[in-house]
């Protein structure tokens, strides 16, 4: 798990601090949204993520590991099946946390933290793909941008000779058409 920071913890003690990140981690993919102080929120973040990272393996030895940390089986097999499914394609940032302003009794900076279920946007999705290919197309892009510039000037040197070609068969036209016109004249 993440190093824990240094100073006062959460709790008073290092155990308390496991146990209570461990429950707000369950009650985190239980109701999928809980509301916590703002501290408790950033120190929950990286703890759910690498659970549901845990989850998105889906293995044996994986399961086993959270279920180490979090006790109530109903709450794993949550994580496993539905969460697990909903983030399979997003990379990372499976937490989202949003200040709410404090708390009446005792002022403190109150968050709401969830899960991020939503489908990651197709637009991101196509600017990611875009920089791929572009990525791959650019090598490919260099050897047949100088088979262009051949291929343009053998085209440019036939349309050449075909102008010229023309020119030269109205010219002929020409000469004729003046030929009779001459002969009729003498």
């Amino acid at each position: 798990m993440p190093t824990p920071t240094k100073g006062p913890r959460l709790g008073g003690g290092p155990a308390h601090e496991r146990l209570m990140l461990a429950n707000l981690a369950a009650a985190l993919f239980e109701h999928k949204r809980i509301t916590t102080t703002v501290t408790k929120a950033k120190r929950l973040k990286p703890y759910a993520e690498r659970l549901v990272t845990f989850a998105k393996r889906g293995d044996l030895a994986s399961r086993r590991r959270v279920l180490g940390l979090i006790s109530d089986k109903g709450v794993v097999h949550e994580l496993f099946t539905d969460i697990a499914g909903a983030v399979a394609n997003r990379d990372g940032g499976y937490t989202r946390i949003t200040k709410i302003g404090n708390r009446k009794g005792d002022n403190a900076p109150m968050a709401v933290i969830e899960l991020v279920l939503e489908p990651v946007s197709p637009k991101q999705a196509v600017v990611a793909e875009a920089t791929n290919a572009a990525a791959k197309a650019a090598p490919a892009a260099e050897a047949p941008a100088a088979e262009e510039e051949v291929v343009e000037t053998e085209a440019a040197e036939t349309e050449e000779a075909p102008a010229a070609e023309a020119e030269a068969t109205e010219a002929e036209a020409a000469e004729t058409e003046e030929a009779p016109a001459a002969e009729d004249k003498k």
